[in-house]
């Protein structure tokens, strides 16, 4: 079935192929045949490794390889040096190559949920356009200093991690609009936090805070939005069932 579509679009000379959930242990050599390729689906598979052919594909903007068995990250994508987006979601990664992601420069979103990661490496800061950052579910016990030198980032997520603190530098991401925190073990918020001029939403439900920074930050519910101060609870209503607050917002 996988090579009947790669033919088809080799004889249509294809911009999009799909070969999601065709349980393939390999991709097949052929597709890096397909140089008019800008988006390539490998979503749903068995997938281990990357061939070398694939380096051809110089106009990939945007590729799909979430839900795969991948333990590290194939080093043909330090050639996709046009690659945009790159899904990586619900694989094995234990690490993340240094050499792989100086090739990656112009991703703009990277969505590394579901893994194995205990450590981000230095390196993040080469992926100097990066907007969107997703490392849901993993096992990371901090973040370098250096992915606050993201300074298009506007979304970081870090839900369902083992996060004890961030780090001071994070207020150079002026940038951001969204900090997505929770189920970490997080026990405090650097007031570095206040210098995040265009932050829309913090996420912080079911941590360990027990103090704000003192910018006055404010609590945001569907309905309502209470300042913290003033809500007595503090952080500890967020680590109970049953209520409507789901993060921070700030003014």
């Amino acid at each position: 079935m996988a090579d009947s579509l790669v033919l088809r679009a080799l004889r249509g000379n294809a911009r999009h192929l799909d070969l999601g959930g065709k349980k393939l242990r390999r991709v097949p050599k052929a597709v890096g045949r397909l140089q008019a390729l800008t988006r390539l689906q490998l979503r749903n598979n068995l997938i281990t490794e990357l061939p070398a052919e694939l380096q051809a594909l110089d106009n990939l903007t945007d590729l799909n390889l979430g839900n795969n068995s991948l333990e590290a990250l194939p080093e043909v994508l330090k050639h996709l040096t046009q690659l945009k987006k790159l899904h990586l979601f619900g694989n094995k990664l234990g690490n993340l190559s240094p050499s792989v992601l100086e090739g990656l420069g112009n991703l703009v979103f990277l969505n590394l949920n579901d893994n194995k990661l205990t450590t981000l490496p230095a390196e993040m800061d080469r992926l100097l356009e990066l907007k969107y950052l997703y490392v849901n579910n993993n096992q990371l016990g901090s973040i370098p200093n250096k992915l606050c030198l993201l300074q298009h980032l506007c979304e970081l997520h870090l839900a369902n991690n083992n996060l004890k603190l961030l780090p001071h530098d994070i207020g150079y991401l002026t940038n951001l609009k969204k900090l997505s925190l929770p189920r970490n073990q997080i026990e405090e918020l650097p007031e570095e936090l206040s210098k995040l001029c265009n932050l829309k939403v913090l996420d912080v439900a079911g941590n360990l805070l027990t103090i704000f920074p003192t910018k006055k930050i404010r609590m945001t519910s569907s309905a309502r939005v209470i300042p913290v101060r003033a809500f007595l609870c503090s952080y500890s209503c967020f680590n109970e069932p049953g209520h409507h607050y789901y993060g921070i917002a700030t003014p």
